[in-house]
């Protein structure tokens, strides 16, 4: 018997009903994955993000028999590995919410914990390795070794605190899908960076990001999954809001003055040291 004041249980029905499109099909009000049009935007977005990382390390990994690069150090094979199997598990995970699949979902979220580990770990490690070697080679055109290290340092940390906060929100599905999205795309940072200006004509300005910094193609991405979302579900969810910022912040013109200094480049080179 359920008397006046009771709290009734949630079944999971109830819960998939937050993200429901309203009666007469009109948009949800915010929540979980809740349409074939949710399924798709998530699985959409991710493939956006894996294939500026592709196009980026096309030359050097993807494609790089192509154009004929030099073989690569098995660490590097593992980084590769690791971050493909990243974009690969969440196009896994979102399908299997489509499919109503959820307990085989959670049991695949802890191999993304895991994953998300060794990401950071083998990241780091190949960013540390490859600025000690370039850092006495002729440079190439793009960013100054001990620079683009501490840029992908600062990538590493946004990725970490977006899996991690994820994880920690995981029964809050309206956080936890939204914080995991942004996870993959704060990972185009440094495959945007490898992308040759002359591939596209407009293309120096989304790899500058303007004057600002805030108009890269990454950010761009990001920009229109929020656009998306709010329009989606009438409202700005706070997930967005603290995700996207973090990955904003790290594209800034004041990160780069930063990891110009000299207070950095000691750091930095102690690190390689």
């Amino acid at each position: 018997m359920i008397t006046a004041g009771a709290t009734v249980p949630r079944t999971g029905s109830d819960q998939l009903a937050d993200d429901a499109p309203a009666a007469g099909g009109g948009r949800p009000s915010g929540g979980t994955f809740a349409s074939p049009v949710d399924h798709g935007f998530y699985r959409w977005t991710a493939i956006a993000a894996f294939t500026v990382v592709v196009v980026g390390f096309a030359r050097t990994y993807y494609l790089r028999l192509l154009f004929g690069a030099p073989a690569l150090p098995w660490l590097l094979h593992l980084h590769g590995a690791l971050m493909t199997s990243w974009f690969a598990l969440f196009f896994v995970q979102t399908s299997l919410i489509a499919a109503h699949r959820a307990r085989l979902h959670k049991r695949l979220g802890i191999l993304g914990g895991v994953l998300a580990g060794l990401i950071v770990v083998v990241a780091t490690t190949v960013a540390l390795h490859g600025a000690a070697r370039e850092l006495h080679r002729p440079t190439t055109g793009g960013p100054p070794p001990l620079q683009f290290m501490g840029f992908i340092l600062i990538v590493l940390l946004v990725f970490a605190i977006l899996v991690g906060a994820a994880l920690l929100l995981r029964r809050r599905r309206d956080w936890h899908k939204r914080l995991m999205l942004l996870s993959c795309l704060s990972m185009t940072g440094p495959g945007l960076t490898r992308i040759p200006p002359q591939w596209f004509h407009a293309f120096a300005f989304l790899k500058t990001g303007g004057p600002t910094g805030l108009f890269g193609l990454d950010l761009v991405l990001v920009y229109a999954c929020v656009a998306w979302d709010t329009w989606r579900y009438r409202r700005l969810h706070p997930a967005f809001v603290c995700g996207a910022l973090l990955i904003v912040a790290y594209d800034l013109p004041f990160i780069w003055m930063f990891l110009s200094s000299a207070t950095w480049t000691r750091i930095a080179t102690w690190l390689v040291s």
